[in-house]
């Protein structure tokens, strides 16, 4: 039985286990990848990390994390488009330059390459994609504040913040991603261009 939130129920078992997130992002392009990958695994040597680092191919920013479901939603897949639809920013450019464990999670705590400073058009951005998905009339989880970060790795140790050479790319669009849970597979729904300038 399907509830009206897109999440399955069993018939009054509980709540389905969920197999699907939602989340807008930005990617890396290919060369910038290949750094953070390269800062990753140097990383994970120095700091004595067992976790294994994030695939190349998936590493991002989050944007907006629009739930995890047991199957896809389509109302909010479909508000989510419209929402990107309404959203012109021009292209611009990220760059984080530190790294440090996020503490929230008993065990595999995300090691991530973070931004603290700066980096005003990501947030105006993340701003511009919630003004939108309130305009559908979708409710976003609610969460901590936006902290821009790439994960590299899961791993019960606990690294305290230090710096580390600044990585950016250009950030010319945003995409709309459908991750299958436990799967590590990655569905692009949706991408958005930044207008050029």
């Amino acid at each position: 039985m399907t509830r009206g939130d897109g999440q399955l129920s069993l018939g009054g078992m509980g709540e389905a286990v969920p197999t699907d997130r939602l989340f807008f992002a930005v990617f890396p392009d290919a060369a910038t990848a290949a750094r953070i990958g390269d800062m990753a695994r140097e990383l994970r040597l120095r700091h004595g990390l067992r976790g294994k680092p994030v695939r190349e191919d998936r590493l991002h920013a989050t944007l907006h994390h629009l739930g995890d479901f047991a199957g896809l939603p389509g109302d909010l897949v479909a508000r989510a488009r419209s929402a990107a639809d309404g959203v012109s920013l021009p292209a611009f450019d990220v760059a984080l330059d530190s790294v440090a464990s996020f503490v929230g999670r008993k065990s595999g705590k995300p090691f991530v390459l973070r931004g603290d400073g700066g980096n005003a058009p990501l947030h105006a951005l993340h701003e511009a994609l919630a003004d939108a998905m309130r305009a559908t009339g979708a409710t976003l989880p609610r969460g901590k504040r936006f902290v821009p970060h790439v994960t590299l790795l899961y791993d019960d140790a606990i690294v305290a913040a230090e710096p580390v050479p600044p990585i950016a790319w250009r950030v010319r669009e945003f995409v709309l991603v459908h991750s299958l849970l436990g799967r590590t597979e990655h569905r692009v729904l949706g991408r958005w261009p930044l207008s050029a300038r």
